[in-house]
């Protein structure tokens, strides 16, 4: 089960004796390319494309031989439905044999067999079965199966806490000849189902204290480490403690989560050290200034899906064992409204000493993060900080919700980081860090303040990284900004309405290649 049985603090504090928390959602499972196996399924997904003179053809041989088992003529099937071969295209017919469980046949266009086209393939067989408690194969793709075997668990994803009924789950089988790719991709998953769940589980629960019993929980029976900082240990971090101060008690909490690979092959200190620092606001009113109109206050349950991500990223990774030290720390607060928030015009000392005036305490993120950053340099000695959070709108303005908008000056580290999101689908897009911009960091009683003068720039999503390379000194620094890729508003694709998990194919990705 993936959350723990709520602490006596939570029943006592939210009169939640009931609630039953989600297991996570299914997972892909290897199954060999054979006949025998996919007709224990309940329904068999095969992959179609549209061929050079304008046809169209099934991918692999596994579809001559589906056809001479139940006695059909795929391509006729298909051709009765119109199709156009774009990618996630899906169509159904029944089928029914002697020896076989199944009834359902998908087929679905897998276009130009690239890995997004895999995705796409993979999100739509999962959604098909969503919710269902029945079995299906996939054998849409020979190439990218990894890709589309992710796809397949993120498509068939759930989330809630109704008890009208109970929650179903579906088994996901992906004929492959590439076990490997298989076992990789259900790691993969795993922690991005994990991630969902974490950025789903409402505020009320999901205090910073409850995220650190959630990091210990995944750590139980692995090789990740976990400390949590709380009350005097943080007394040097000026922003996380501006921030969460004012929600009730047990207060903000930096959770440092851990990862060194098994293998002795290699001393620790010789291996890369990547630090990730994740923003982790548990919900976010805006504090004294208030967030307007109050209804985009409703997805601010999701504002901690850096953290989320990191830590799911982490998980991952002790499954994957890549040759690289990993630390995680997850800035967790709550931005919330009380007499002990903190106001615009306050100033602030960040961890290492540099005050901060306060303009608009809706800009919060950045506030966690200079903390994370600074201690992460003064104590971690990374060969790459890497942080990531839904930090700005202006991000999603500029980018959409298809790219995470990347600052970094270090340019193949850029280059990489590109690559990763590209073949993983979690992509990201190099923005310039605009040196002009920084004379609106100045202040006039502090050594910075912390949104800019949006009035002169208003390139807000900039000028929040510039803001935090001020806490990176030297290091090889990228600064994710998700707050559009974090969270789709629509129940499409890879996707439900909701948090995505960005974040962690990408981290992975390049991580693994590190090694």
């Amino acid at each position: 089960q993936l959350f723990t049985p709520l602490s006596p603090w939570l029943r006592s504090n939210f009169s939640v004796q009931a609630l039953a928390l989600p297991i996570m959602s299914a997972l892909p499972q290897f199954a060999p390319l054979e006949v025998s196996k996919a007709v224990i399924a309940d329904s068999i997904a095969l992959g179609f494309l549209k061929n050079a003179d304008g046809g169209f053809e099934f991918v692999g041989p596994l579809s001559s031989q589906i056809e001479k088992f139940f006695g059909l003529d795929l391509v006729d099937e298909l051709t009765f439905f119109s199709p156009t071969g774009k990618a996630g295209e899906l169509f159904e017919i029944p089928v029914s044999a002697p020896d076989s469980q199944t009834d359902r046949i998908f087929l679905v266009g897998v276009g130009d067999q690239s890995g997004s086209a895999a995705r796409a393939a993979g999100a739509a067989v999962g959604r098909k079965v969503r919710g269902k408690s029945s079995t299906v194969y996939s054998a849409c793709v020979l190439t990218e199966v990894k890709a589309h075997a992710i796809s397949v668990a993120l498509g068939a994803w759930v989330w809630n806490l109704k008890t009208d009924k109970k929650k179903e789950e579906p088994t996901l089988l992906v004929g492959s000849k590439d076990a490997q790719a298989v076992k990789d991709a259900a790691a993969i998953a795993k922690a991005i189902c994990r991630t969902r769940d974490l950025i789903h589980t409402p505020a009320n629960i999901k205090t910073p204290a409850w995220m650190g019993k959630q990091a210990e929980e995944f750590a139980k029976g692995t090789g990740l480490k976990v400390e949590i900082f709380a009350g005097a240990a943080l007394k040097e971090f000026g922003g996380l403690r501006a921030v969460g101060g004012s929600s009730p008690k047990p207060g903000p909490r930096m959770i440092q989560v851990s990862y060194q690979p098994k293998s002795k092959k290699k001393s620790a200190k010789a291996l890369p050290h990547v630090v990730l620092v994740g923003k982790g606001i548990t919900f976010d009113t805006g504090g004294v200034s208030l967030k307007r109109p109050y209804d985009t206050m409703m997805a601010m349950k999701s504002d901690m899906a850096g953290s989320a991500a990191i830590l799911g990223t982490l998980t991952a990774l002790e499954e994957l064992q890549p040759n690289v030290r990993v630390t995680a720390l997850m800035m967790m607060a709550e931005n919330a409204i009380s007499a002990t928030a903190q106001r615009p015009s306050d100033v602030i000392k960040h961890y290492g000493g540099t005050t901060v005036e306060v303009i608009n305490t809706d800009a919060e993120g950045r506030l966690v993060l200079a903390d994370g950053l600074a201690y992460a340099d003064a104590h971690l000695d990374p060969d790459y900080l890497i942080d990531i959070a839904t930090l700005t709108g202006a991000a999603t303005l500029g980018l959409g919700r298809q790219y995470a908008a990347m600052y970094t000056r270090d340019n193949s580290l850029a280059a990489q980081l590109s690559k990763a999101g590209d073949s993983s689908g979690d992509r990201v897009w190099h923005m310039p860090l605009v040196d002009d911009y920084k004379e609106a960091l100045r202040s006039d009683i502090a050594d910075l303040n912390h949104t800019a003068d949006k009035g002169k720039f208003s390139a807000g999503s900039v000028t929040a990284a510039l803001f935090l390379e001020n806490f990176t000194s030297t290091r090889r620094w990228v600064h994710l900004d998700i707050a559009g890729t974090a969270r789709s508003e629509v129940d499409a694709g890879e996707n439900s309405k909701g948090g995505t998990g960005f974040g962690v194919r990408l981290l992975t990705e390049w991580i693994t290649s590190l090694s």
